[in-house]
């Protein structure tokens, strides 16, 4: 059972605080190893912040030898009352800068609360003092980690730094969402417009539609998340790619399909038209922005391939 932080003794306090730098310092390594390779300057400055928190925990437990002797009780945070459960971010690869400064943010904010609620329960004033100088100088440790951004992150390192970043978004955002959008957008083109030519029933084109923008949806988002973990390949969490490839397929294909909720067929099927239209475009546009093809060269492709199955759905449906 947890224990209320106002029962325990002044020794307990002091041991608590050993084991809260103690596992700061071990994050803050965990963060500087898994930013190393794709964030080495960044990963400089998580290295000069554990620095520093092994430095507080020796300051504790020079204290507690001088007060309490050689034994240190094991308390930690999952012992006590109050503490926010921090989840484990740091066991992410490759991991997101901008994750591990919101982790960092919330730790340091943690501890300084935790430093200064101490203060209020112990009565000996060396001990008073050093929490009291711990407090502050998780205060400051904003400006520290400012600091030491300054000094290790060059304009060079920043400019190195954003081109990873922007080489990780494509991989593991752009890349899976590009490839959903254009099966979702292609592929469901002949099943749609032949079931519309065949039909030429708006409610027919609908649901056959639905059904193959939602089944696409599911089977792109299952092979793209089983394709591989992202370990080797730095492309991410399996599941959060299979989450952007499955949703940008089935919403590929449901921007051609919503138009037949219009009753009259013609109708709704010029809106489909003009809908796959602006859907090609869009998925030229990010393959010139994102995958650097020349906008003439990805155009030409798409175009080229969303007319020959448009044509083949429009073929089978008056067959």
């Amino acid at each position: 059972m947890a224990r209320n932080f106002k029962d325990l003794s002044e020794q307990e306090i002091v041991a608590l605080a050993i084991s809260l730098e103690e596992e700061d310092e071990r994050i803050y390594a965990d963060f500087a190893n898994g930013l190393n390779e794709t964030y080495p300057a960044t990963a400089q400055v998580f290295e000069a912040m554990r620095d520093e928190e092994a430095n507080h925990r020796r300051r504790l437990i020079e204290l507690h030898r001088a007060k309490f002797g050689e034994h240190i009780p094991l308390i930690r945070r999952q012992d006590v009352k109050g503490f926010v459960q921090r989840k484990p971010v740091w066991l992410i690869r490759p991991l997101g800068i901008a994750t591990v400064r919101k982790q960092t943010e919330l730790m340091e904010l943690e501890t300084r609360r935790f430093y200064e609620r101490a203060m209020q329960h112990v009565t000996d004033a060396s001990i008073r003092k050093l929490l009291g100088d711990l407090a502050e100088i998780e205060r400051q440790h904003s400006a520290t980690a400012e600091s030491l951004e300054h000094e290790h992150l060059t304009t060079d390192a920043r400019h190195e730094e954003d081109a990873t970043n922007r080489r990780l978004f494509v991989m593991q955002v752009v890349q899976p969402g590009l490839a959903g959008l254009m099966d979702g957008s292609v592929s469901t083109l002949a099943p749609v417009f032949a079931a519309a030519f065949a039909t030429h029933s708006s409610k027919d084109a609908l649901l056959v539609g639905l059904a193959a923008s939602i089944g696409a949806g599911i089977s792109m988002g299952f092979a793209e998340a089983l394709s591989d973990d992202g370990s080797l390949t730095g492309r991410g969490h399996p599941w959060a790619r299979g989450l952007v490839c499955g949703a940008m397929t089935t919403a590929g294909g449901i921007g051609h399909t919503l138009p037949y909720l219009i009753p009259d067929f013609k109708l709704a099927t010029g809106a489909a038209v003009g809908i796959v239209a602006v859907e090609l475009a869009l998925i030229s546009w990010i393959r010139h922005r994102y995958m650097d093809t020349p906008i003439v060269s990805a155009t030409l492709q798409v175009v080229l391939g969303g007319i020959l199955v448009f044509v083949t759905g429009i073929l089978i449906g008056n067959s």
